[in-house]
Order: C-alpha cells, then sequence, then structure tokens
C-alpha cells in the first residue's frame, strides 16, 4: 500500500491534519506545499484537489480535501479519536462545522490584525469587529466544557476536540479570562504529544 500523502504547510490550515496524522500514527509523506508562486496551481497539484487549496491527501489513490473533512475521514478509517456512537460521530461533525463556520475566519482575523500585520498594515476596525463576533461562539464552548471534559465523547478527547482546538490555534497566546473551561480544555489538547509534534513543524 502507497504511504498517505498529505499536501500543504505546517502554517496553514494543514497542521491540522499533521496534528492528525501524529496522534493516529501512520507513515506519510509531507508536501510542503504553499500557494505562493502558484504552488496550489500548478497542474499536478490540480489534480489532487481541483479546487487548488490546500491542505490535501492522496490516501493510496483516494483525494481529498478540506481539513474537516479529512481528519473526520482518517478517525473513522483508522478507529482512532472516533467517537464510539452514531451520537457521538454526530457531535464530532456537528463541533468541526461549528469551528469551520463560527470561529476559523474570526479568530485569524483578530489575531492577524493585532499581532502578525506590521502595525501599519493593522486595522483595528477588523480586529475589533471579529473579536466581538467570536465573543458569544467563545462562550457557548466555555458553557458546554463546563458540563463536560470533550466535547464528542464527555470523558475522551476525539476528533472533534482535535479539530475545534486546531482551529483555535492561535488562542494558546492571547488572554482567556472568564473563560477557565476553554483555557483549560485548549491547552489540555496542545500538549499531547501528537500536537506536540505538529506545532513544532509550525513553529
Amino acid at each position: 500500500m502507497a504511504r498517505l500523502r498529505v499536501y500543504g504547510y505546517a502554517r496553514s490550515r494543514t497542521l491540522r491534519t499533521l496534528w492528525m496524522l501524529e496522534e493516529l500514527g501512520l507513515p506519510y509523506d509531507h508536501v510542503d506545499l504553499s500557494s505562493q508562486n502558484d504552488g496550489t496551481r500548478s497542474p499536478d497539484f490540480l489534480k489532487i484537489n481541483p479546487a487548488g487549496h490546500i491542505p490535501a491527501i492522496d490516501d493510496d489513490g483516494f483525494k481529498l480535501s478540506e481539513s474537516m473533512a479529512i481528519n473526520l475521514y482518517l478517525a473513522k478509517k483508522h478507529g482512532k479519536l472516533q467517537p464510539p456512537t452514531a451520537q457521538g460521530e454526530a457531535k464530532a461533525m456537528q463541533w468541526s462545522f461549528w469551528a469551520a463556520h463560527e470561529v476559523d475566519r474570526q479568530v485569524v482575523q483578530w489575531i492577524v490584525n493585532t499581532a502578525i500585520l506590521p502595525i501599519e498594515q493593522r486595522s483595528t476596525r477588523l480586529a475589533f469587529a471579529a473579536r466581538e463576533e467570536i465573543e458569544w461562539p467563545l462562550q457557548v464552548l466555555n458553557g458546554e466544557l463546563g458540563k463536560q471534559q470533550y466535547l464528542a465523547d464527555p470523558n475522551t478527547f476525539t476528533v472533534a476536540d482535535l479539530n475545534v482546538a486546531a482551529v483555535l490555534y492561535r488562542l494558546l497566546f492571547v488572554d482567556l479570562a472568564g473563560k477557565p473551561n476553554l483555557e483549560r480544555w485548549l491547552n489540555a489538547c496542545w500538549e499531547r504529544p501528537a500536537a506536540k509534534r505538529a506545532r513544532a513543524m509550525r513553529e
């Protein structure tokens, strides 16, 4: 069987899939590919993902893109980090879609305009709007994590936690005062050995 290939660079959403692969302990090849210089628009990559976005994988001929879908697929296929019940699996999908819709773009917008861009390029307006937009979702997440230790399976780390914690990576570097459950959970997720290995690829 051919080794799984993951396409994308670690300072992108590809980090989510690299973390998943490290959790699974699977052998894989990492094709360090970025959108710069039309790297994701090359004819070879467009055969992997016609949309030209990263991450994408080639799993022995099965090609898949979108980080959440990739991670849910890998958990299901390999039976690790997969919730054991249909209800748990549905919750993993719910939280993954929630993170992609409710906080992914907003967290990036907030942090980029407060810490990453050169000061002269930052937009206070965009940063404030993004921060306001994610306040309610973060309160929701903090409340949920006050009821149980993890998201899809009350006592077990699953792909749901990985996907959401990966989206919230940048919140490791901001003050989460007032959201102790979220802070505890986020730090615990990123303290996992596999998460540290993936994070080392990015940092």
